[in-house]
């Protein structure tokens, strides 16, 4: 059997047992029930699957290694930021694919508690392997939680995209609104690295209109960049 035809055969399995959990309720759904309605074996279905919860997540290894794949055969003199940024646009792509799919998962993640700590699990396995990814490849000088909160802040808006969709049937511009966050990260580290670079200026200045005036003109002119 070659492996797209496994594949296939994966994700069939998983978009059976979906159906009989939304049915007929995931603790009423033993894993032979999903092999016969899925017309293969029970070790057919414990090939693919290690675990009951393991069946509505059919896609998250295969993603995982897209995400690595991306992140390692980015070019050398890549911004990690970038690679990473570029990564997860792949990711979200990937989900887009099998839109049916995660929106069936949606649904049942919402109503089987078992099913949304593992996607819960899921999830934490992709800012692992990109917060891993960016403490290599940061500069040395970079402040030590910087890897974990550009991390964890990536992951949450494409999490959020993701979720922007799911939550309006598929119907909302999830790859755009991952762009648009994705430049918002851009903007905030130019920002910083402006800022860091930058020599700061105190000084006293009297309180008057137009000094007030002043001030309130750089504030706006900073929020703009932020």
């Amino acid at each position: 059997m070659t492996s797209r035809r496994i594949l296939e055969t994966k994700y069939r399995i998983s978009e059976t047992a979906m159906a009989l959990f939304l049915e007929e309720g995931y603790a009423n759904v033993t894993v032979e029930a999903v092999a016969e309605a899925s017309s293969v074996s029970r070790r057919t279905v414990f090939r693919h699957f290690e675990s009951k919860d393991e069946l509505a997540f059919p896609d998250h290894t295969e993603r995982i290694r897209l995400v690595e794949r991306c992140l390692v055969e980015s070019a050398p003199d890549t911004d990690p930021v970038e690679a990473v940024i570029a990564a997860t646009e792949e990711s979200l792509r990937d989900f887009l694919s099998r839109p049916e799919l995660v929106l069936r998962r949606y649904k049942l993640t919402r109503v089987v508690p078992e099913l949304r700590k593992r996607e819960v699990i899921e999830h934490e396995r992709y800012v692992a392997l990109t917060r891993s990814f960016l403490r290599d490849h940061l500069p040395a000088d970079a402040p030590p939680f910087q890897s974990m909160a550009l991390a964890a802040l990536i992951d949450a808006i494409h999490r959020s995209a993701l979720g922007n969709w799911v939550r309006g049937g598929g119907r909302t511009d999830a790859v755009a609104e991952l762009k648009a966050g994705m430049e918002w990260v851009r903007r905030l580290m130019a920002h910083q690295s402006t800022f860091s670079a930058s020599p700061l200026l105190l000084a006293s200045l009297p309180d008057t209109p137009h000094t007030r005036r002043v001030l309130t003109s750089l504030r706006d002119a900073a929020e703009e960049v932020l």
